[in-house]
């Protein structure tokens, strides 16, 4: 469905019924002609893409949304004139609904989602969703006085308005998306375009600015109605998110914005791990907003979700480069006790660079920090999400807001590439420490310990403490190289002296070479039982490619009548880096298998980093 028969199907019986969305939405039918013609401009433009779509209408809807809400802003809930007592009466008992409640009695009533249809495109959870519809329906048939099974009737009358509206031929829309493309690429912008449409994620700030993933924005190029002289200087706090937006990270918790500032009072560390003020020292200039989600009439202990943003314009492209990789390393490399880094991932189609970071911290009360930076271009923006729990959230909601804060900037000078419907994928951490080895960030906590881990320094392997007894791995004799070892204790907590962990790690001149030592670690855990009786073997994890492998044990010895000792043992192989991990409990301070499975994992994803691997 890309030819340009298909696109004039798709305009001639769709544009009604998207009017008729619209103008219910903003009550403003000018300024909702306007948007919808605009978005089918839009539409053509891109219609390789839009036309490949399973629904066109899907993606056109949002666009014009967000383009007939920015207009209507001009002109809060404009009245039309000649209309009918009843139309006018239906629109103002929409303007009495919030937001939210109006948009999902649209998407449900006039564009016949389904709740799951409705919750993905407004990113909310379907529970949310089916209340909200609930209660805008009860809402207006309360304000019309009808009964709730007849609300749908009450969009007949806007509707036979709308069918009286005229519209532009569907040649002029093409043309006209047409001369928008020829513009786009004399600008050098084409190899930038943003198809940015999000499922219902809309910038919408105190000061009446908007920017939104619906709304196609090209990097560097004002949108339109903007002339180079309108175009925004610098940071503006009205262009960062607000709490309606902040909201959908927890749709059930009451937002406030509690303060925006330029980061000039006080240590100036706002960010958990931030290890300094500002991640560009000499840069132009800085904003921070904080924004608090909280179940009403909750104390301070209470559920509770925490937003901040932090953005940074530098001087030039390349100190903006700096500063992002500065921020970066405060997070894969945080020295704060008894924080866990649980995951790194690359965000894609988020301005120039993207990523996001999953870490814990374990003091009381357990708190999950989701972490999102991006660069456009002079433009460094950073977003927390703090949470009191143990469950990591999903991370599509806080990559939607950050697409949202980068299109918010995109437009204005010093600004880059704009942001397109974000994704995620898996990357390795961030080389930080000693490359190549386990760091503090990545082990759990043991136990009920309150105190944090330590490590030793990497040291030469001459001694293997990683090893058991059963296979005594040496990695110092030949031809391993580049052999280093180190511990990681709890100094504080009064625990016996053989409580620890230990890695040791070491390079094979081939990777055939590193696969046979993993093999010969295998074969001699295999026959560790016969050969000592006082063991227990249990094989808890063999996984591998050609790439790496990764074999994790659980080894019981029987020291005396009376005593046994447990411990965790893993080898891994990345190319021709081998890794060995132990663990020796204490009595009621330990890590369960499964956790220790994923920290073998890490080390194994770690042995990339190896200096000459």
């Amino acid at each position: 469905m890309t030819s340009p028969h298909d696109f004039d199907a798709f305009y001639v019986g769709s544009r009604r019924r998207l009017l008729l969305q619209t103008w219910a939405l903003t009550g403003d039918l000018p300024a909702s002609r306007r948007a919808v013609r605009d978005a089918y401009v839009a539409a053509w433009h891109r219609w390789r893409k839009v036309g490949r779509t399973e629904d066109p209408e899907q993606v056109v809807r949002p666009h014009a949304w967000a383009s007939a809400q920015r207009r209507s802003t001009t002109r809060p809930w404009h009245r039309e004139r000649g209309l009918s007592e009843e139309v006018r009466s239906t629109l103002d008992a929409l303007q009495k609904l919030s937001p939210t409640r109006r948009r999902v009695l649209v998407l449900s009533h006039l564009a016949s989602l389904s709740l799951p249809e409705v919750a993905r495109e407004l990113a909310l959870l379907p529970s949310t969703v089916e209340r909200e519809l609930q209660s805008a329906t009860a809402q207006l048939s309360l304000q019309r006085g009808v009964p709730s099974t007849s609300v749908r009737s009450l969009f007949e009358p806007l509707d036979a308005v709308v069918g009286d509206v005229t519209w532009p031929r569907v040649t002029i829309v093409r043309r006209a998306g047409a001369t928008r493309r020829r513009v786009h690429v004399l600008a050098g912008a084409a190899l930038t375009t943003a198809a940015l449409v999000a499922s219902g994620v809309v910038v919408t700030d105190d000061g009446g600015l908007r920017s939104s993933l619906q709304t196609e924005r090209l990097a560097g190029t004002p949108a339109a109605g903007e002339g180079p002289a309108t175009r925004a200087a610098g940071l503006d706090p009205r262009r960062m998110l607000a709490r309606d937006q902040a909201a959908r990270l927890a749709p059930d918790l009451r937002w406030r914005v509690r303060d925006t500032t330029d980061n000039t009072a006080g240590d100036g560390l706002v960010l958990p791990c931030q290890a300094e003020r500002y991640a560009d020292p000499e840069g132009e200039e800085a904003l921070v907003r904080r924004l608090r989600g909280q179940e009403q009439g909750a104390g301070a202990g209470g559920p509770r979700t925490d937003l901040t943003q932090v953005q940074e314009l530098s001087a030039d492209a390349d100190a903006a480069r700096t500063a992002y990789r500065r921020t970066l390393r405060w997070f894969a490399g945080c020295s704060e006790p008894r924080v866990q880094l649980l995951a790194t991932e690359e965000v894609v189609d988020v301005g120039e660079q993207a990523t996001l970071f999953v870490l814990r911290s374990w003091d009381d009360p357990v708190t999950t920090h989701t972490v999102a930076v991006a660069r456009t271009g002079r433009v460094v923006s950073t977003l927390v999400r703090s949470e009191r729990t143990e469950e990591p959230p999903a991370r599509e909601p806080l990559t939607a807001l950050l697409a949202v804060s980068v299109n918010a900037v995109c437009g204005t000078d010093g600004a880059g590439l704009c942001a397109g419907p974000p994704s995620t994928r898996p990357r390795d951490p961030l080389p930080v420490g000693t490359p190549g080895m386990l760091e503090v960030l990545d082990l759990p906590p043991a136990g009920d310990l309150a105190q944090p881990w330590v490590g030793t320094d990497p040291q030469p392997a001459t001694v293997n403490l990683a090893a058991t007894r059963c296979d005594e791995t040496d990695f110092a004799a030949d031809p391993v190289t580049d052999d280093r070892t180190r511990t990681f204790v709890v100094p504080e907590a009064e625990l016996p002296a053989e409580f620890g962990l230990t890695e040791t790690v070491g390079l094979l001149p081939r990777a055939v070479g590193a696969t046979a030592f993993v093999a010969g670690v295998r074969e001699r855990m295999a026959g560790c039982e016969s050969d000592d009786l006082g063991t227990e073997v249990e094989p808890l994890l063999d996984e591998g490619d050609a790439a790496g492998e990764r074999a994790v044990w659980r080894v019981t010895v029987e020291v005396s009548e009376d005593r046994t000792v447990e411990y965790l043992m893993g080898v891994v192989r990345n190319g021709r880096a081998v890794g060995q991990v132990g663990f020796v409990p204490a009595d009621g301070v330990g890590i369960d298998p499964g956790t220790f499975n994923d920290l073998v994992a890490r080390a194994q994803v770690r042995l990339a980093a190896t200096p000459g691997l």
